[in-house]
């Protein structure tokens, strides 16, 4: 294991990829590891400050917890701490992300209506017109995206809303058709996969066999399809066996399309790789038919009785779950004390499932979705008038009102910056105003992100923002100001075409207005360019922290 200060931010989200892969594959030794190691990632990370990264490094391991048997209540602070995260810094895509694993979350503990409270949050922002970062190239966002999206139609699967699950999948490979990389890609299918078997299951306990034949036909050929990305994927695998010989959802797949003996050896095999309630569901009535088409009925009834004994405790997967039981009351037969205990089961788990019927659960859905559609749109209106529309900063009129109520009630020490941009001009000259506008969003981003949350930045006008600073002495503002003209002197020519920043900040004095600590904080912004630009500058004479 290398040094991690030594790796690059991109090297960091790599090797969590690679471990929450690992995770999603191995046995609890190996997964807890995956969390140690994963932990030591994100304190890396945390320590660096960079909030996309920050953001994907919390996901991967809360996402490592959820799926080691035992620690899932190990997720939730992890979980609360990526939605804290993503709204603070104004990450929309990891912010629906973040919801949709709390979703996985709620449905490990049975709890499914919040499951579906979760899901309408996320879809709703999923949802919106979501403009790319612009600190990302498109491969980055599109595969963001495309994360975000995957684990929302996990959960829609989950639940069994499988129309609007197939459509959350098809935006995902949308977003990742260009962009993804063989293991996304094998991801993606596998979801894909996972998805039509639980429908065509559904749809035969409504007694539609033929678009249940489809679904299973369709899954079938998108297996197929796994086998390439599947040799180039992150999964542990051995190279000497295919995809459907080690992966249980992609061999099971095959048996339900077209059942027979030939696929019995290998779903023996498979049931015991299954980790995950989804995966021994699937595989053991995959099984059970392949059996009963051998006219071994009572071998295919073990089977499905190992699997309810297993999965007994298991909330995970109501949907499926209910499939079992309905195939285990199918094979009992007409006749003996294994069916009346099976029909009683059955009977009793679709008094349930009628109870909350499926298109119930699909209309809640969708309108809690449009609920919060709603509130964000309310929301979005109202910060509006609070907000710059080129930069999302707090604008002049937010400024005045915090910088006034935060000077009236001033206690504790507070410092106040102006911040110009040195070569701004040229920008808009040689190239446009277009690119121009690209650069101050840039460098809008990039300044907030540099400051701690407390902290205040706010478009001043132009090229002018102004930095609010409460709790902080001067010496402490100096040094992190200085932290953001370093972060902004560093970004790539192609981002900032060479603009950085003059900064002129002050400590607020007792009695002082508002207006007065702008004027000083001006007038100390202007020492800054004269000294050359690219640093900070104090009005008390205290000597400038330079990048």
């Amino acid at each position: 294991m290398p040094a991690l200060q030594e790796m690059s931010d991109a090297w960091l989200v790599g090797r969590a990829s690679e471990l929450v892969a690992v995770a999603q594959s191995s046995h609890v030794a190996e997964q807890l590891d995956a969390a140690n190691e994963v932990d030591e990632i994100l304190a890396e990370a945390q320590s660096r400050g960079e909030p996309r990264i920050v953001a994907q490094l919390l996901r991967a391991a809360a996402v490592v917890r959820l799926v080691t048997p035992g620690v899932g209540d190990m997720s939730d602070s992890l979980l609360e701490e990526m939605l804290t995260h993503t709204r603070r810094h104004g990450l929309v895509v990891l912010e629906a992300e973040a919801h949709a694993l709390l979703g996985r979350r709620y449905l490990l503990v049975g709890l499914e209506d919040k499951a579906l409270s979760e899901i309408a949050n996320g879809l709703a922002m999923l949802e919106e017109d979501l403009t790319p970062d612009p600190v990302l190239d498109k491969r980055t966002w599109d595969r963001l995206l495309a994360s975000a999206l995957q684990n929302t139609g996990l959960v829609l699967t989950q639940l069994g809303v499988y129309e609007m699950a197939d459509e959350v999948l098809a935006r995902a490979h949308n977003a990742i058709r260009d962009s993804a990389n063989p293991h996304l890609i094998y991801v993606h299918l596998v979801n894909r996969v996972r998805m039509l078997l639980g429908w065509g299951l559904r749809l035969e306990r409504v007694n539609n066999h033929e678009e249940a034949a489809a679904r299973f036909t369709m899954a079938a050929r998108i297996a197929e399809a796994t086998e390439a990305p599947f040799l180039q994927s992150l999964h542990p695998r051995r190279r000497d066996r295919t995809a459907a010989q080690q992966v249980p959802v992609i061999g099971a797949a095959q048996a339900l399309a077209s059942p027979g003996p030939e696929h019995i050896a290998r779903l023996w095999t498979l049931r015991e790789l299954s980790m995950y309630a989804r995966e021994l569901i699937i595989v053991s009535i995959a099984l059970a038919r392949c059996l009963e088409m051998e006219e071994l009925p009572q071998q295919a009834l073990q089977v499905l009785t190992h699997a309810r004994t297993k999965l007994a405790t298991d909330t995970s997967e109501p949907t499926l779950m209910l499939c079992l039981v309905r195939e285990y009351a199918r094979l009992a037969g007409p006749q003996g004390e294994h069916t009346v205990s099976a029909l009683q089961t059955y009977a009793s788990a679709l008094e349930v499932e009628l109870w909350l019927m499926q298109e119930a659960r699909t209309a809640t859905l969708i309108t809690r979705r449009d609920h919060e559609r709603l509130t964000r749109a309310h929301g979005a209106i109202a910060q509006q008038a609070m907000q710059d529309p080129l930069t999302g900063l707090p604008n002049r009129r937010a400024l005045d009102e915090r910088l006034a109520a935060l000077v009236a009630a001033q206690t504790l020490p507070m410092a106040v910056a102006l911040v110009d941009l040195d070569g701004f001009k040229g920008v808009n000259d040689k190239h446009s105003h277009a690119e121009g506008d690209d650069v101050l969003r840039v460098i809008a981003s990039t300044l907030r992100h540099a400051l701690r949350g407390d902290d205040m930045v706010a478009r001043y006008g132009g090229d002018e923002f102004v930095v609010l600073l409460p709790g902080t002495t001067l010496s402490l503002a100096e040094a992190a100001l200085a932290r953001a003209v370093d972060a902004v002197a560093g970004l790539p020519s192609d981002l900032s075409r060479g603009v950085t920043l003059s900064v002129g900040v002050i400590a607020v004095r007792p009695q002082e207005s508002d207006n007065q600590a702008l004027s000083r904080a001006d007038s100390a912004m202007y020492t800054a360019k004269r000294r050359g630009g690219c640093q900070v500058a104090s009005a008390d004479g205290e000597a400038p922290a330079e990048a």
